[in-house]
Formats: C-alpha cells, structure tokens, sequence
C-alpha cells in the first residue's frame, strides 16, 4: 500500500467514526475542497465542513472502497447514508472521490456525485420537481454554505 493510500483510508476511517480532527489533519494547510454543493472551499472551510457534517450527522454511515492512490494523485468511491436534517428525509448519496497530494497531505480533494439523485432523495417531491435545474442547486449551495459560515462563527 502506498502512503498515499494510507492517507485515503485514514481519513475515511475517521470519518467512519466521526473523527473530524484526524479528519482535518489529512489536509495540507493550502488545501482545496469541491463537490456539487459546496464549491471551491479554502482549507479553513474544508476542515470546518467535515467538523460541521460529522457534529450534524447524528445517524451518518460511511462506506468507502475501491482505494487507489499513486505518488501525486489517487481516488476512493464511498456511500453516504444519513437523515437529511432540513427535510428529515434518508439519503443514500453515492459519491467518487478525486485526491491531489503533496508532501503527505491532501491539497486538492473533488467530490463528484449525481445531484438531481441527491435532491430527489433529500428533499422529496420539490427535489424531484426542481432538483434539475440551476435555480435550485444555486439555492441549495448558498445555504449550505450559510450553514457552514453560522457553525464557523460560533466555534
């Protein structure tokens, strides 16, 4: 196993266990974060979305596989499974997961999953009915970023 895959299952171990500082400590301090809801995060950002999703994620499950990592690129695929707090709906979020490492960290991390399935799950018939279409994931990413401001500022 390389150390760049040991990075991977380390960090999706501790997310397992909703271990966010082990979480955080993957991460270079210039590091970036992008998937379909929160977009281009600094290291800041990123290392408080995970403390927020793993505090917030009373029922989160994660599931991860297909670990594959080289000397400066690698990926992972993993399930997510939780009560979607806004909606109190059950989501299965399917997601495949892109890495760029320097210096035996994480300095670029890319989320990449299928929104509109995302939405529909989360959010019931108004995911279905507008989950599509950009006024909706523009909605959706400026609250959530919201969220992750007001968590934060109260840290």
């Amino acid at each position: 196993m390389t150390d760049n895959e040991n990075i991977i299952h380390t960090f999706y171990k501790a997310f397992q266990l909703k271990d966010f500082k082990t979480m955080q400590s993957c991460y270079a301090d210039h590091a970036t974060f992008s998937d379909s809801v929160f977009v281009d995060l600094g290291a800041q950002q990123v290392k408080s979305m995970w403390a927020f999703l793993c505090l917030r994620g009373k029922d989160l499950q994660v599931a991860y596989s297909h670990v594959l990592a080289g000397e400066r690129e690698g990926s992972a695929e993993w399930v997510a499974t939780y009560t979607f707090s806004a909606t109190n709906k059950k989501v299965i979020n399917r997601i495949k997961a892109s890495f760029i490492f320097e210096n035996g960290k994480i300095i670029a991390h890319r989320d990449v999953f299928h929104f509109y399935r995302w939405a529909r799950q989360a959010f019931g018939i108004k995911g279905w009915l507008l989950g599509w279409t950009s006024f909706f994931k523009n909605k959706v990413r400026k609250q959530a970023l919201k969220n992750l401001e007001f968590y934060q500022s109260n840290l």
